[in-house]
């Protein structure tokens, strides 16, 4: 009856670093500056900067976003995002609430969701990690 199309990724397709958390900011958490990496995060507390995720983001019930752009491979929002987003596939939940335009190959909403902002589907949305020089760095020296 219901057939998944051939056109999406599953989340079982991707690696399996990223397609759970493992790492989280807790409720008590204000982080301020620049996330960007390859695995799961869940965000709990408050952000202001912008992200680029290689993997599932999760802004929980408590979680608080205010960014220029926001991209990852997977981004589910039951808290606040204020930016614009940028994923594979994006999931408001009811307690989600977005102020920004969204880019995405996938969308879904529950009711009560809240979108101030254009949604733009396309075929495939493309999203890569930012690797920092510094990282860089270590990575080389320990091989």
């Amino acid at each position: 009856m219901f057939r998944r199309t051939s056109d999406t990724q599953p989340l079982s397709d991707l690696p399996a670093s990223t397609d759970r958390v493992t790492s989280v900011i807790g409720p008590g958490v204000v982080w301020k500056g620049q996330l960007s990496g390859k695995g799961g995060v869940r965000i709990e507390g408050a952000l202001d900067g912008d992200i680029q995720l290689q993997g599932l983001l999760v802004v929980g019930e408590t979680g608080r976003i205010n960014c220029q752009e926001l991209r990852a491979n997977v981004v589910i929002v039951a808290g606040a995002v204020r930016g614009d987003i940028v994923a594979e596939k994006l999931e408001i939940r009811s307690t989600g609430r977005v102020w920004g335009n969204v880019v995405t190959a996938a969308f879904s909403t529950e009711e009560g969701a809240f979108l101030r902002g254009q949604v733009t589907m396309e075929e495939h949305v493309e999203i890569t990690a930012r690797v920092e020089p510094e990282a860089e760095d270590a990575e080389q020296a320990t091989d």
